[in-house]
């Protein structure tokens, strides 16, 4: 295996796939694409988040994740940005090691086994097809606000048991939790903390007017009713919020909006899909690899080590980009390509591996699925008629807007 020397005298390394410009602008390809060739644990010298290396290919991503005594999710957080000391501390159970991180994980796990998914089925189909017959076709609309933020915020405060007429507040706290470019500018981060506690206050709220009460099947009472979470402190309610309103409002939201975008570049595979509705499960998959919502994660090396011939020291940062994994060629066949009927989809990293693996992926598969199937039985088409807006960061891998119009077919 080649490997490229650092850059650490340029001024800006081209091998920095932390850019936000090559997410807003869609030119993350061709770097990754070189990393992968040359260079798959490449330590990164120079970018605005420091030193790091960076795993591109889908073996080592696998190791690391493996072995999370050796590759600490708490140690640096979760994300390349590093937590400054005037920072708000907000512990997450995504962002702990074991064994804190196993008991606070179980708690929120019984929302998402396969009986509550069975459960929730038939309102999640309900309420999807309320939005698809009420909008618009042969008009153009924005198919991110329309369809993809307001599906997800819905689901969102079902599970928080959150006032209904104020869910979009959760996708504006989810927008500033997740903008990892915030970290470079100390008056919007004075900004984010406002927001967050604004969040923080209302929660706080919610979780007082259920003490004392009988169990209910929402995230709060969970964590009430819980050994492992009934007496977190302010800033450890407030991150577990914030790790499940992100988790839960960008993996699906934006996995929602590739289904109309990317299924718009492959018109071939469309129509398959369309031709044969027994793909949906198969091809949600697909498009999940495909768009990977959150680009990547972040662990931190406790000791020494070795990964792919690479010296790897205490200490140092280590970027897992589940994004350039799940366009692996030795992985993925034609990678670049949507193919609805691939046959190792499901093999994709978007929700990660091992221990961290995302609690709620069955919920965003389900509803993504779901979203398809309606749209078959309308035989609805999303039509794209102008490029999307995209998200300019790293982090959240994914789209602003997206203008589109609905045709039958």
């Amino acid at each position: 295996m080649a490997t490229l020397a650092p850059t650490a005298t340029s001024a800006v390394d081209p091998l920095d796939v932390t850019r936000p410009e090559l997410y807003r602008d869609d030119s993350w390809h061709e770097p990754f694409a070189r990393l992968r060739a040359e260079a798959p644990v490449y330590r990164c010298e120079n970018s605005a988040f420091g030193p790091y290396w960076s795993i591109s290919t889908y073996k080592p991503i696998v190791e690391v994740e493996s072995l999370p005594e050796l590759y600490s999710s708490q140690a640096g957080g979760i994300t390349v940005a590093d937590l400054m000391p005037e920072d708000i501390k907000m512990p997450m159970f995504i962002a702990m090691d074991r064994p804190k991180h196993t008991g606070q994980r179980r708690t929120v796990a019984p929302a998402f086994t396969p009986s509550e998914m069975q459960r929730m089925r038939g309102d999640i189909q309900r309420r999807t097809a309320e939005l698809l017959d009420a909008l618009p076709v042969g008009e153009t609309f924005d198919w991110v606000d329309a369809v993809s933020i307001e599906l997800t915020t819905q689901m969102l405060a079902l599970l928080f048991d959150f006032p209904w007429e104020e869910r979009r507040k959760l996708t504006h706290w989810s927008d500033w939790a997740g903008d990892i470019e915030i970290a470079k500018d100390p008056v919007k981060k004075e900004e984010r903390r406002a927001i967050l506690f604004e969040c923080a206050s209302q929660f706080g709220a919610l979780w007082n007017s259920k003490v004392g009460k009988d169990p209910t099947p929402d995230l709060i009472s969970m964590m009430i009713h819980s050994d492992a979470m009934a007496q977190m402190d302010q800033m450890e309610f407030l991150g577990n919020l914030i790790l499940l309103i992100v988790g839960g409002n960008d993996t699906t939201r934006n996995s929602m909006s590739a289904y109309a975008w990317a299924l718009h570049q492959f018109p071939d595979e469309r129509a398959k899909l369309e031709a044969d509705p027994t793909l949906i499960p198969n091809a949600t998959q697909e498009i999940i690899r495909w768009q990977t919502p959150l680009a990547h994660m972040r662990r931190t090396a406790t000791r020494d080590t070795q990964l792919m011939g690479q010296k790897i020291a205490e200490g140092d940062k280590l970027v897992l980009w589940y994004l350039s994994a799940n366009r692996d060629a030795s992985v993925f066949d034609d990678p670049d390509a949507i193919r609805v009927d691939r046959d190792n989809a499901r093999r994709h990293l978007a929700f990660g591996h091992g221990i961290h693996r995302c609690v709620g992926a069955r919920l965003a598969e389900l509803q993504i699925g779901v979203l398809m199937e309606e749209m078959g039985k309308r035989r609805l088409r999303a039509n794209v008629v102008g490029e999307p807006e995209r998200v300019a960061a790293c982090f959240v891998h994914g789209y602003k807007k997206l203008p589109v119009e609905l045709s039958r077919y």
